[in-house]
């Protein structure tokens, strides 16, 4: 039986499209695009077609809004840091109880070392923000305000636009981490108050290590990694001219297929709707309506979350765990408790790669599985049900995106 890949909030395959386009940078094309010579003016020409391609997929105003990083987790640092650095005389940073680590972990560094004050902004049993209680973190202390556009395990959607409009009244700077967004919805930042937003490749079908910062014309900035001049002295060391060629062309896809999202939450739904009409004591995590099309973050009470994408890996299927487990042996899922929901949660996440065959794959299966681990005494235990229910061959642990620390979250 053909594997079944359900988890493509973690990441995604490259397209083989976006690897055709890759190749020749590692060979017949390798010069440095800095350098003054034929060999780095063909690159140099390379990496600016990849930063056009990615300005029309999230609607930016100019080129040279973009700066392209390492991924997500440096373009988060980076937005934040450099928002301190510019704005010195603002020791305050707002974001929300559901960010992805690459932000709490900084943020509450931030506070133990340089007692910078943080605002998390709670969220409700949906995961949507407390409007309330950011407008009232919104005052003239504030350096930024970091808020994702779409959480990475339930798919819940933040009203970020509206946000950004509230942090320029007071003058602050606006970020959004929008990895999980990007290629997903349709994003026109030239029509917006956001100032800064993170991306990553390796969610919209182009390769892991490559993502890009966009920082809007006229915002002050202060780069994180110093040295040479690459990226207008904003992001020094030599570029990673195949990653880079490889997000152009994901980026072209991304707006290319960018329709493909009506089918994928058909799917999202179908399947949704065939496991709460099968399985009994189920629930939907996350806002019923404003969610990224192809998330589905479901709750199975009385198992623990672990279980279930233990023994659908040993059978072809992979998905991912988000538990708020009670038991102390597995980290919480702060998104999860956050937002007071159930115990046992798994995270199938669709791609364009995804069909229907995929969907009936895992109502197929699913059903049993969860039913004859609800029958195991120790099922709720951390996955401990799972050992019992599959003793076989296959592999031994999860293999949902866990970060190492005191918050543990699914891959943004």
């Amino acid at each position: 039986m053909s594997p079944v890949y359900l988890d493509n909030n973690a990441t995604t395959r490259v397209d083989p499209a976006v690897v055709g386009a890759m190749l020749p940078f590692f060979t017949e094309q390798f010069g440095n695009p800095s350098s003054m010579h034929a060999y780095g003016a063909s690159v140099a020409e390379a990496v600016r077609k990849a930063r056009q391609q990615l300005q029309a997929l999230i609607g930016a105003g100019f080129e040279d809004e973009i700066i392209f990083t390492s991924g997500g987790t440096e373009s988060d640092s980076t937005a934040i840091l450099s928002a301190l650095e510019v704005m010195p005389g603002r020791k305050e940073i707002v974001t929300s109880a559901v960010e992805h680590p690459a932000v709490l972990k900084l943020c509450a560094h931030l506070e133990k070392t340089r007692g910078v004050k943080v605002h998390i902004i709670p969220v409700d049993h949906h995961g949507r923000l407390d409007l309330d209680a950011y407008r009232t973190a919104l005052t003239p202390q504030v350096a930024i305000v970091s808020i994702m556009w779409a959480n990475n395990e339930t798919g819940t959607i933040f009203p970020v636009v509206e946000l950004a409009d509230l942090a320029r009244e007071v003058g602050a700077l606006f970020h959004t981490d929008a990895v999980q967004a990007v290629g997903r919805l349709p994003v026109e930042l030239k029509s917006t108050a956001i100032d800064m937003l993170s991306l990553s490749a390796h969610k919209l079908h182009g390769p892991k290590g490559i993502g890009a910062l966009y920082v809007r014309r006229g915002v002050r900035f202060s780069s994180m990694i110093k040295g040479g001049h690459q990226e207008r002295d904003r992001r020094a060391g030599t570029e990673n001219t195949p990653g880079i060629v490889g997000l152009g062309m994901a980026a072209e896809l991304a707006l290319k297929f960018m329709d493909e999202t009506k089918r994928i939450k058909w799917l999202r739904d179908r399947l949704e709707n065939g496991i709460i009409q099968r399985i009994p004591n189920t629930s939907i995590n996350g806002d019923p309506q404003e969610r990224l099309p192809n998330t589905a973050n479901i709750g199975f009470e009385g198992i623990e979350g672990d279980a279930i994408p233990i023994v659908l890996s040993r059978l072809g299927i992979a998905c991912s765990a988000g538990s708020a487990c009670a038991s102390g042996s597995l980290e919480p899922s702060h998104v999860l408790i956050a937002m007071n929901a159930a115990c046992g949660a798994v995270r199938f996440s669709l791609s364009r790669d995804n069909g229907e065959d995929d969907v009936d794959r895992v109502l197929e299966v699913l059903p049993a599985i969860t039913e004859k681990l609800r029958a195991v005494p120790s099922a709720g235990l951390c996955g401990r049900g799972a050992e019992q229910l599959h003793s076989g061959p296959g592999p031994s642990g999860t293999i949902a995106d866990a970060h190492s620390g005191a918050v543990r979250s699914s891959s943004t």
